[in-house]
């Protein structure tokens, strides 16, 4: 559902914490954040802005699914069909998103949070960012964190050999760009998700949920019509200082020299919504994560029977996943372990278990690696690997790519044993009712 029906609706189910007091876009609103451990919640008076704040509404599973109107344990799958079936998205005429068009650009009138102490300045970590590779002439839609470095303009991490940086590239290093805030579920996921070079994240979205368009006021661009705020501008050839800035490791990113983007026009609905999540905590990381699980689900059924996949919160949602499979034959454990590396590139850490293992509860996972692995046999150890540049116990020498040491764990019963050592033995069900 949209953004405003999925707050009217958590709105209704007391789900919503509405928040009346002033609070500070300084350091102070993000402490409320995750002092409220990250559940939804409203700020309608933020002390620098007129503008109302709303955090949390990606924070669980639980979350994800009820926005898209689905049970949890449908999501994998729901993600899977999206991104193999995108649906390309209708334009239509008019869009809630353009029902104030400012012309007079004043980006400080936003309620743009410094997170931390060591944040290089105030910083919008819940943007998406439109652009169109004019290689391929379909949209890219994409997270890059904004630094505010002046009243039109923004510093921007645009991470190296992606969608925007690629199509930035065949542009000649300008490029108009669309960021939206306060975006749909369906959007959000769309966005976090790495498809083919190509292939419009927008067509996801639609796929998850029907997302009609809008064209933008002074950009060659189409931007989700129900969304809050866009911000209509350019990439620039001009480069700043970008960082400090919290990662989703909950490490401190280092300080590059990054993109400065202008922005000449902003639109946004009558008395918007200003929505924001917490860098390097749940949203962040659910959103970072959640969209490699349908891929490595793809690549690892396609040499096993593959039951479901967990990347993990503890393994910053990027480094870790838990793979849960049906065992057919000895080596399946091993194939899913390379699999599993083939459908997320930075992976670091994988688990495969039975499909007996709940992914889900680490203690249940933890069980399984003590009770079904030997390292000697087990252990699957690749050194000198691709790895991720936000791994800070990985090679990260500058000029060259990530490299790491990656490691599965084939955690499943030894093929061909029948005996019940493997299995937890199971106590008797019983009616409290009569005892109680």
């Amino acid at each position: 559902m949209g953004f405003r029906s999925f707050l009217e609706q958590l709105t209704k189910s007391g789900e919503l914490t509405r928040i009346t007091k002033e609070v500070s876009t300084e350091y102070e609103m993000a402490g409320v954040i995750e002092a409220l451990g990250e559940k939804p919640v409203l700020f309608e008076n933020p002390k620098e802005s007129d503008i109302p704040v709303v955090a949390g509404l990606v924070s669980s599973k639980e979350l994800i699914s009820r926005a898209l109107g689905i049970k949890k344990e449908q999501l994998l799958h729901k993600l899977a069909s999206a991104i193999e079936n995108p649906l390309p998205p209708t334009v239509v005429a008019k869009g809630e998103c353009q029902e104030v068009i400012e012309k007079n650009v004043d980006l400080t009138k936003l309620p743009i949070m410094r997170y931390t102490e060591k944040d290089g300045g105030k910083y919008i970590a819940s943007a998406i960012a439109i652009v169109r590779d004019p290689g391929f002439g379909t949209r890219n839609m994409a997270f890059h964190r904004l630094m505010l470095i002046g009243k039109n303009r923004f510093a921007a991490r645009i991470v190296e050999n992606r969608g925007t940086d690629t199509a930035l590239k065949k542009a000649g290093g300008e490029l108009e760009v669309a960021l939206c805030i306060g975006n749909s579920t369906p959007v959000l996921l769309a966005a976090a998700t790495s498809l083919p070079m190509g292939v419009d994240e927008l067509g996801m979205a639609n796929a998850l949920e029907k997302t009609e368009l809008v064209k933008c006021k002074t950009v060659n661009l189409e931007v989700p019509r129900d969304c809050e705020i866009v911000l209509e501008g350019k990439i620039t050839r001009e480069t700043t200082a970008e960082g400090p800035f919290l990662d989703t490791t909950g490490t401190i990113d280092k300080i590059r020299q990054q993109p400065i983007i202008e922005i000449k026009c902003i639109t946004h609905r009558e008395k918007p919504f200003y929505q924001t999540l917490l860098p390097g905590r749940n949203e962040h990381k659910f959103l970072m994560g959640m969209p490699k699980e349908p891929t490595i689900f793809t690549e690892v059924n396609k040499v096993c029977e593959c039951k479901d996949v967990y990347i993990t919160p503890g393994g910053c949602s990027w480094l870790h996943a838990v793979v849960k499979i049906k065992k057919k034959t000895a080596d399946d454990g091993k194939k899913a372990i390379a699999a599993a590396f083939e459908g997320h590139k930075s992976l670091k850490h994988c688990v495969i278990v039975d499909d007996d293992i709940d992914i889900y509860d680490p203690h249940d996972v933890e069980w399984a690696i003590a009770t079904r692995f030997q390292a000697d046999k087990n252990a699957v150890i690749k050194p000198n690997q691709p790895g991720s540049s936000l791994d800070p116990s990985g090679d990260l020498t500058e000029g060259k790519k990530a490299t790491t040491c990656k490691m599965g764990l084939d955690a499943t019963i030894p093929f061909g044993k029948t005996d019940k050592s493997f299995g937890k033995e199971q106590y008797r069900k019983v009616d409290m009712k009569k005892f109680l």
